[in-house]
């Protein structure tokens, strides 16, 4: 016997029958159904304490029922829906009716109000020890033994000389910038497929940006973009101060070419790898590739401190100077005296902490996300309308985020295809929109791969799915099945 079935009863049920089926069921309501079938009203035990107190005895039947119209939802119904007419109505449960009248499931606000979010905290137990022991020491302000820890602790494990600990992964970017001496009417290249956070800064400096693609294998900045852009600058006696490559949704650029192209035409590289902590390149940590790196520790990233970033570079006078400029600029005298411009930067020791006991477990978390990555590939295959994020032979990726783009002539884009994901309580977002299409940086220069830009047509086509390292089996079949439903 199926749970509707087991639910529904007739005009001709004693008021007995109904209590102890309602008792039995255990739903909090019953389904009352007509002659044919066809639904005709819900049934709470208060209506039939109601009947009870109007003086109906329990042999009585439910034909004294009021005829009265229930909240129902046709079987086209999303989570979103519901939820609306429930709060309208102020219901906890609400029938699915068919096309002939009967209902084909109840619908509890228990089960469908949960919201899966594209990419959530994922906090262990560690954490809390370094929190209590800042607490315990008094050390909250800014700077501190969490702080110290947590620089070398990342520095050992992606293999670098030296790490500055910061508010941000745009602090970071900043920083790099000013020590690299980017001024006014400089030129910085940067990754086009990024977050705004990665070219902010060239602003910051009053420079000016020259976007460069993506290429296909990768996803990340082009080698040959790069190159046309480096022989036209040193064409035009315009070399950029910097390069800023981007890694993406966990994965490394293709480093190898890129740093020989820096190296040749003598411009300073910075890797943004705030999205690519635990990723490796040719067995190589990501973010280890330049002349200084910066990690994100934001909260959607694949570990978190709330907030915070971090400088890295093998060049210890580098990192030196960072500190000191994320520090206000305070020159060594008794009184308050600055030299130059600082900045106030520093990472606070209790985030620290955070960050101490989240390294632990990065290696976890990322084995995680490429479980789900791999996942969505498997249960999905059949569908034959996505194309993954590449992973080249050269790459291990964390998969920060499942990104994919949705294959053309299916009838659906991808904004669309988003919009009724988040119809069914499932958060999912473009990749990234290009910085040369961003009107803040209207008119700024731009080198394609090829005759087609790359990166244009992965934002028209991307999506990105939810990928936290904290994700059920449950969500992952919940997401899995809703994609099958909303691509129907």
């Amino acid at each position: 016997m199926n749970e509707i079935s087991r639910i529904t009863v007739g005009r001709d049920t004693s008021l007995r029958q109904a209590l102890a089926t309602l008792d039995k069921a255990g739903t909090g309501l019953l389904l009352l159904a007509g002659a044919g079938g066809a639904f005709e009203r819900t049934v709470t035990d208060g209506d039939l304490r109601r009947l009870l107190l109007e003086g109906c005895p329990l042999e009585g039947t439910l034909a004294a029922l009021a005829h009265i119209r229930s909240v129902v939802i046709d079987q086209a119904f999303s989570r979103r829906q519901a939820l609306d007419l429930m709060n309208q109505h102020a219901i906890n449960h609400l029938p699915v009716v068919g096309p002939d009248g009967r209902v084909s499931q109840v619908l509890e606000r228990r089960e469908i109000d949960e919201q899966i979010l594209l990419s959530t905290p994922h906090m262990g137990d560690t954490e809390r020890d370094f929190v209590e022991e800042a607490f315990r020491t008094n050390w909250i302000a800014p700077l501190g033994p969490n702080v110290d820890a947590f620089e070398r602790e990342l520095a050992q494990l992606v293999g670098i000389g030296h790490a500055a600990a910061l508010s941000s992964g745009t602090a970071a970017i900043h920083l790099a910038l000013i020590l690299l001496d980017v001024r006014p009417g400089d030129r910085v290249f940067c990754s086009t497929l990024t977050f705004a956070a990665s070219a902010n800064p060239i602003a910051y400096q009053h420079a000016q940006p020259v976007f460069i693609d993506s290429d296909e294998a990768s996803w990340n900045m082009s080698p040959r973009a790069l190159e046309a852009a480096l022989e036209s600058a040193r064409r035009d006696n315009q070399l950029p101060k910097a390069v800023i490559v981007v890694n993406l949704y966990g994965q490394s650029a293709d480093m190898d070419p890129i740093v020989a192209l820096c190296e040749r035409y003598g411009v300073p590289l910075v890797e943004d790898a705030a999205e690519s902590l635990g990723a490796r390149y040719k067995g190589r940590a990501s973010g280890t590739f330049a002349r200084m790196g910066i990690f994100s520790f934001n909260g959607n990233k694949i570990i978190t401190t709330s907030g915070g970033g971090m400088l890295v570079s093998d060049d210890k006078a580098l990192i030196e100077r960072a500190r000191f400029l994320a520090t206000q600029a305070r020159d060594p005298a008794p009184h308050y005296q600055h030299s130059v411009i600082g900045y106030n930067y520093r990472m606070s020791n209790i985030l620290a902490g955070v960050g101490r006991g989240q390294l632990k477990v990065l290696g976890q978390r990322v084995e995680s996300r490429r479980a789900v990555f791999h996942n969505y590939c498997a249960a999905l295959a059949d569908l034959d309308i996505f194309d993954w994020m590449p992973e080249p032979d050269w790459s291990y990726a964390t998969h920060w985020l499942t990104a994919c783009t949705l294959r053309p002539g299916l009838g659906i884009g991808s904004a669309e295809f988003i919009r009724r994901l988040a119809a069914e309580l499932i958060e999912a977002r473009p990749l990234w929109k290009p910085m040369h299409l961003q009107p803040v940086f209207a008119g700024s220069s731009y080198f394609a791969d090829g005759d087609v830009s790359v990166s244009d047509r992965l934002f028209e086509q991307g999506v990105c799915l939810p990928s936290g390292s904290n994700m059920s089996e449950t969500q992952i079949e919940r997401v899995v099945d809703t994609i099958r439903k909303v691509l129907k």
